[in-house]
C-alpha cells in the first residue's frame, strides 16, 4: 500500500511540469494557489512580530520584505517609474487603479520606497484569517462596502485621513472601489478626493499598467511585466468641497492618459517576451 502511494505521488510530481506547460487553467490556479498560500504562511509568521508593535504602519514595510519575493514564483516583473516621488515622508493621499489581488504584490515591491503608508481595504478581507489579522495588526484601515453603511465608511476614511495628517503618513486608496481588469480605468468614487481636499493633503496618482498576462474568464496566467508609474503630486491647497467633482475628474483624466501610455509599453514587453528565450525563466 505504501509503495502504491509513493508511485502515485511520484507520478503526480512528474506530471506537474507537463500540466503547467500545456494546461493554462492549471497554471492559472497553481500560481494563485502559490501566491495566496505564501501570503497566508507569512501572515502566520508575522503576527507575533506585529504584536510587538501593533497597528504600526512600519509593520507593512516588514511585510513587504517577506512577501515581495513571491513575484519570482509566479513570473511577474514590476517596473517602477518616478519612484522618487514617493520617498518624502510627508502626509498625502495615494490613489491608484485596482485590477486584481496582484495589486498588493506590486505594492510590496515599492513599500520600502514609500515608507510610512497604510491602505484602505474592504472589511471582508479582515475575515480572511490569518491574513486579515496580520493586516489589521499592520495598520490597514478596513471599511464596509455595503451602501447602507456608506456614512460609516466615510467616517472611518475621514478619521484615517486625520491620523495621516498628524503622523505624516501616506494613505493608499483605490477610488474605483472594486477591482476590474478590463483594460480601462473605471469612474472614481469621490470619497478619497473629498477627504484630501478637506484635509488639504496632496494627491499622488499611481498607475498600474494593464495585466495583459492575466485572463480570468479564460483562466490564463502567463509571465508578464507590469509598469507602475507614479505621477506628479496634485495639490489641494485652496480647494474647497465645491471643487471635489472637478478635482476628481482631473485626477481621473491624468491617470487614464498615463494608463493608456504605459499599456503600449507593456504590450511591447509582452510581444518581445514571446520571441525571447528568457520567456522560459521566471521574471523578477
Amino acid at each position: 500500500m505504501t509503495l502504491y502511494i509513493e508511485v502515485l505521488v511520484f507520478g503526480a510530481l512528474l506530471g506537474l511540469p507537463f500540466l503547467y506547460e500545456t494546461r493554462p487553467a492549471f497554471c492559472y490556479c497553481l500560481k494563485f494557489l502559490v501566491y495566496y498560500a505564501v501570503v497566508m504562511l507569512n501572515s502566520v509568521i508575522l503576527i507575533p512580530v506585529f504584536l510587538l508593535r501593533p497597528w504600526s504602519v512600519f509593520n507593512l514595510v516588514i511585510a513587504s520584505y517577506f512577501c515581495r519575493w513571491i513575484t519570482h514564483l509566479i513570473g511577474v516583473k514590476w517596473e517602477l517609474r518616478n519612484g522618487e516621488i514617493l520617498e518624502p515622508q510627508e502626509p498625502c493621499i495615494i490613489v491608484s487603479n485596482h485590477q486584481s489581488s496582484l495589486d498588493i504584490l506590486g505594492m510590496f515591491q515599492i513599500w520600502s520606497t514609500m515608507g510610512r503608508c497604510t491602505v484602505i481595504a474592504k472589511k471582508e478581507l479582515f475575515w480572511a484569517w490569518p491574513f486579515g489579522m496580520a493586516a489589521w495588526l499592520a495598520g490597514l484601515v478596513f471599511i464596509p462596502r455595503v451602501k447602507t453603511k456608506a456614512e460609516q465608511a466615510k467616517a472611518v476614511i475621514n478619521e484615517a485621513v486625520e491620523k495621516v495628517a498628524q503622523e505624516k503618513t501616506k494613505l493608499w486608496i483605490f477610488p474605483e472601489g472594486t477591482r476590474r481588469n478590463t483594460g480601462e480605468i473605471h469612474p472614481f468614487k469621490k470619497g478619497a478626493f473629498h477627504s484630501a481636499i478637506s484635509a488639504q493633503l496632496p494627491v499622488i496618482p499611481v498607475v498600474f499598467s494593464n495585466y495583459y498576462f492575466l485572463d480570468r474568464p479564460n483562466k490564463k496566467f502567463d509571465q508578464g511585466v507590469v509598469i507602475v508609474k507614479v505621477l506628479e503630486p496634485l495639490s489641494t491647497k485652496g480647494l474647497t468641497l465645491d471643487d471635489v467633482e472637478k478635482f476628481t475628474d482631473l485626477v481621473y483624466e491624468k491617470m487614464s492618459q498615463a494608463f493608456h501610455q504605459i499599456n503600449k509599453e507593456a504590450l511591447i514587453h509582452r510581444e518581445s517576451s514571446k520571441h525571447s528565450a528568457s520567456n522560459f525563466t521566471l521574471l523578477k
